[in-house]
């Protein structure tokens, strides 16, 4: 019989088939490219896709870095680039139909830094045709994180410092007040804060609400909380005096202002009549409030519930120190919740309802400080010791501050200027930094304070989409 053969093997066979189904897909997919590759490009819409959120598609005019979109439109087939504020980002091809896709406005996006022509622009690029459409790319949310000066007087400027403060074109104060245009706001570049002049007029208290480039931010909320003042050396609050003259500073030891900025009446830590202070000199100079039976700080009063977390709320002050003489090496300023410490501690193991002021030692060194004019320093309760070792510190709220001073013998509320020994570990908190220390020395150093106050300090939160939870 004579042999018929099969001139392919099974394997050969298979390897065939392979190339026969690929080819047939690769003219299918160049057909429908062809077929899709002169059609026009419409963008209807942009969704953000939040699944934290309770709208998770919601219709926006605007996207943040990092962020995932969703393109509504027509004509999408065939998409081969999508550049964002001129930026190709990455997008799965195979979830592009004919009327949506979905692209992550890539991190490395540039906002400020993008090119005039293709800022705040998506294009779409495909074979034959392609989109321009004009929507706003934002970096991450602007933040506040303080306020140089929370108690200006009107024309003088105030830094405000935070995080992607970029281009801010307005800024409003408590009731209303505004201050529009970037050229009355000067804004660091790299969004690090901006300044502004406090107008007139401003009469409430409260929090800063702005807006920049990348969105809107609130300040905390302690912006002319005049409510909360203890002890201006003026007409709020009473000032206590009792024992040695040497120590104790009296109304007589007041001083004017020494910038004329309508301040009236403030204190000076050490006073004229205890400088030079020796080295290792300690309660060298104190101030304090009336205390027992005069101070009020119920929540009544200060506006401040007695449920605010400690971290919340806490003690401002504001603080000049001419760069003429500058804060260094040597001194610091322990804030007293009561009278009961004594000098020379940095807080006793029984009494630790105390805050050790030191803004000279920077990252391990000491650094001059001085100011350029008044600044606030802000001590939320949740510093000071009493808190701050307490291993219930979440749960501490300003109730706990209040029944501090109730439960003590002497509820007077002051300052100490201590001019002892300073030992790193503690500051940082950290054993390891034990050994470095800061030997006291001589000082003439004087440091000026006025408007002692209880303020909130809670940064309400802001949020992109304040009209609720309704799509378009």
């Amino acid at each position: 019989m004579k042999k018929t053969y099969f001139p392919y093997t099974i394997k050969a066979l298979s390897v065939l088939l392979a190339v026969f189904i690929c080819t047939f897909v690769a003219f299918t997919a160049c057909d429908d490219d062809d077929k899709s590759s002169g059609t026009k490009i419409n963008i209807t819409g942009i969704y953000l896709e939040d699944a934290a959120s309770t709208v998770t598609d919601r219709k926006v005019d605007f996207a943040r870095l990092g962020q995932l979109i969703r393109i509504e439109g027509s004509g999408f087939k065939g998409l081969k680039r999508v550049y964002i504020n001129g930026y190709s980002c990455y997008f799965n091809p195979v979830y592009v139909s004919e009327n949506s896709f979905l692209v992550t406005v890539s991190k490395d996006v540039p906002t400020i830094a993008a090119e005039e022509s293709e800022r705040n622009k998506i294009k779409l690029v495909k074979d034959g045709s392609e989109l321009t459409y004009d929507f706003t790319i934002r970096a991450s949310a602007p933040s506040i994180t303080n306020i140089s000066n929370t108690l200006p007087k009107a024309g003088e400027t105030i830094f405000v410092y935070g995080e992607g403060l970029q281009e801010v074109s307005k800024v409003t104060f408590p009731g209303g007040v505004t201050v529009e245009g970037t050229d009355r706001i000067f804004s660091d570049e790299d969004g690090k804060y901006f300044t502004v002049v406090v107008p007139e007029g401003i009469t409430e208290s409260g929090y800063l609400s702005i807006e920049c480039a990348n969105g809107g931010a609130y300040s905390p909320s302690c912006f002319n909380y005049t409510k909360g003042i203890i002890l201006d050396f003026d007409t709020d609050g009473q000032q206590g005096s009792w024992g040695s003259n040497t120590s104790m500073i009296l109304p007589e030891d007041l001083v004017n202002d020494p910038l004329n900025t309508g301040r009236g009446k403030c204190v000076i830590l050490p006073a004229s009549k205890q400088i030079p202070v020796a080295a290792g000199k300690n309660r060298t100079a104190e101030v304090w409030t009336a205390g027992n039976g005069v101070d009020d700080w119920t929540p009544a009063t200060r506006g401040i519930s007695a449920t605010t977390n400690v971290s919340q709320c806490g003690i401002q002050f504001d603080i000049y120190v001419p760069e003429s003489n500058p804060w260094s090496g040597s001194g610091f300023i322990k804030v007293c919740l009561i009278n009961g410490l004594n000098g020379g501690e940095w807080a006793s193991s029984d009494n630790k309802d105390c805050y050790n002021y030191v803004p000279w030692i920077v990252d391990g060194k000491a650094v001059p400080f001085y100011t350029s004019g008044w600044q606030t320093v802000t001590v939320p309760f949740s510093k000071f010791y009493i808190c701050s070792t307490n291993a219930n510190l979440a749960d501490l709220t300003y109730q706990f501050i209040l029944d501090r001073r109730a439960n003590a013998s002497y509820y007077n509320f002051g300052f100490y200027f201590e001019n002892s020994d300073i030992t790193l570990n503690k500051i940082t908190g950290n054993s390891a930094d034990e050994k470095t220390e800061f030997i006291s020395t001589a000082t003439s150093v004087q440091i000026y304070i006025d408007n002692v106050r209880i303020v909130p300090i809670n940064t309400p939160e802001y949020t992109d989409f304040p009209s609720s939870e309704t799509t378009e």
